[in-house]
């Protein structure tokens, strides 16, 4: 795991200038003219999402990038159903490729910032602690990996109603926490990394809810402030194990261990905090802390009626 601009993101050789590669893929931006929108980096930097490249080289770039990305654009063009046909180990790859692209922009930005950033990730143990676990994982990209009965991550795969949605597109990630969320057309996916599904088993319920709905854009947000709140709260970082190797073996297969004994697996729940996240995520439609906690220990609710039941929107209609 280096954080260079001289070698290869994914296997770590030594590179040219020249080989790099998109941490967006080509079809991405083509797809929803992405090539010159801005990105505001952590330093308050701007960058594009074209320009927003990192150092490949040219075995990974074709064997392992390119087949990656040509089978997300091919699962992407039949919508939510396709990405659910899709082997989730590929979107964990899809999405940890574009989570760690932008990680290692933003840690070479913080060697030469254009502003220093107020808590600069290169300078927080722990946090580089939970980004060599996540590169070991990573790693499945390029090394044929069975992990023993989990996936690295959680993954959420929602409907997004078309009657209020204005957004083809929308991505948002926590580069602390590891949450990431993408929107393609109708089709939304929400990660949390490197949480062996955990919180997709805490938010199992709710997530259960959702399934054959079409959700209200604000219904989405509300969902991603859930689970970027989860994974704000989430206090462990996992262990990985490759198990021995026989000579004739042609994969690894990998263990974990989370160390529940010592730690907590969530901190405490803190209402407020929430309340915060989803501010956050309501921003589009001007919903604030003070309206969210109306209800101090219920907050407002687009996804869940008086009965914790799916709520069925139409159009929405501001509650205050």
């Amino acid at each position: 795991m280096q954080f260079t601009d001289t070698n290869c993101f994914l296997c770590g050789t030594t590179l040219t200038a020249e080989q790099r590669t998109p941490v967006f893929g080509e079809w991405l931006q083509n797809q929803y003219g992405l090539k010159h929108k801005e990105l505001l980096l952590l330093d308050k930097s701007v960058t594009t999402f074209c320009q927003l490249t990192i150092p490949c080289c040219n075995h990974c770039h074709t064997h392992h990038v390119l087949p990656l990305e040509a089978a997300v654009e091919e699962a992407a063009t039949s919508g939510i159903e396709g990405l659910r046909a899709l082997d989730p180990q590929l979107l964990f790859h899809w999405i940890g490729k574009m989570y760690y692209g932008t990680l290692i922009t933003e840690l070479i930005k913080e060697a030469d910032p254009l502003i220093m950033p107020q808590y600069a990730v290169s300078e927080d143990p722990k946090m580089l602690g939970k980004f060599r676990s996540f590169f070991q994982v990573l790693q499945s990209m390029r090394v044929p990996m069975v992990f023993s009965d989990f996936l690295p991550c959680s993954l959420f795969l929602l409907e997004v109603s078309p009657e209020e949605d204005a957004l083809p597109f929308e991505y948002q990630d926590e580069l602390t926490t590891m949450a990431f969320s993408i929107k393609l057309g109708s089709a939304a996916i929400v990660c949390t990394l490197l949480d062996n599904g955990i919180i997709k088993r805490a938010l199992g319920k709710l997530y259960q809810l959702t399934q054959g709905r079409q959700l209200h854009p604000v219904q989405l947000a509300e969902f991603k402030a859930r689970v970027f709140y989860a994974a704000y709260i989430f206090n462990v970082v996992p262990e990985y194990f490759i198990r021995p190797a026989a000579p004739e073996d042609r994969q690894l297969v990998i263990d974990t261990l989370i160390d529940d004994v010592t730690s907590e697996i969530f901190n405490p729940w803190d209402m407020t905090a929430y309340a915060h996240m989803l501010e956050e995520m309501l921003k589009p439609w001007g919903i604030r802390e003070q309206q969210i906690l109306l209800t101090p220990q219920q907050p407002i609710s687009f996804l869940l009626d008086e009965q914790n039941d799916f709520k069925q929107m139409g159009r929405f209609v501001k509650p205050y």
